[in-house]
């Protein structure tokens, strides 16, 4: 009887099949660590932008509060991003000449918009609403962390699936009286913080958020 395969023919094929499963799991754990990884979230990179924005300067310095900038945030899906009349509104008397701020003059000048590059972007796939947030008191620092620290604007969460997620199983320490959302520093203050334990509960009551509804998909995917 002829011999089709060699001895050793049968070792080849499990040393093949036991590299193919090594390799494949080599692949998930590479994927899996991308995902995760900074590079693959973005989480704490800086976009280039065409004006040097400190958000530190302009918010813990001299006090701005988010909604001058991002004027669409309380009505509007999209929080906005600040035209050129709004920069102008103050530095067509302070700081006038500086170099930093010859985008916006020209901007100003050849009448066309500054092209800010966004730095909390999410897929198109996914529907988000800043309104509906900020009217239930889901605060800026919430999504956006503490701005008020970061001389140049980096994305402070990964914006995972995963993470919008566990924030609406359990939304209540996200939640702060509605006059509070831009403020950074909630969580410290002073007045009555053993209320703030408690004022998410309260809010989830009174509104009826359902945590079971906002995990189904058509929530997010519509």
């Amino acid at each position: 009887m002829t011999q089709i395969f060699t001895a050793s023919a049968d070792t080849r094929l499990r040393a093949s099949l036991l590299a193919a499963a090594i390799l494949m799991f080599l692949l998930v754990l590479f994927v899996g660590g991308y995902a995760s990884s900074s590079y693959g979230t973005l989480v704490g990179w800086v976009q280039d932008q065409p004006v040097p924005f400190s958000h530190e300067h302009h918010v813990a310095g001299l006090g701005i509060d988010c909604r001058y900038c991002h004027t669409s945030v309380e009505t509007s899906a999209r929080a906005g991003l600040p035209a050129t009349h709004i920069c102008m509104s103050c530095h067509s008397q302070i700081w006038t000449g500086a170099k930093m701020l010859a985008a916006v003059r020209h901007s100003l000048a050849a009448n066309v918009p500054l092209i800010w590059n966004r730095v909390s972007r999410l897929p198109d796939y996914v529907y988000f609403n800043h309104s509906i947030h900020v009217a239930r008191g889901v605060a800026c620092v919430t999504c956006h962390g503490r701005v008020d620290r970061m001389p140049l604007m980096s994305r402070a969460h990964p914006f995972q699936m995963q993470w919008c997620l566990d924030c609406h199983r359990n939304p209540a320490p996200n939640l702060r009286p509605p006059d509070q959302v831009t403020r950074m520093d909630w969580s410290d203050w002073e007045a009555a913080p053993e209320q703030h334990k408690d004022f998410g509960a309260q809010v989830m009551k009174a509104y009826g958020i359902e945590p079971t509804k906002l995990i189904q998909c058509n929530i997010c995917h519509r």
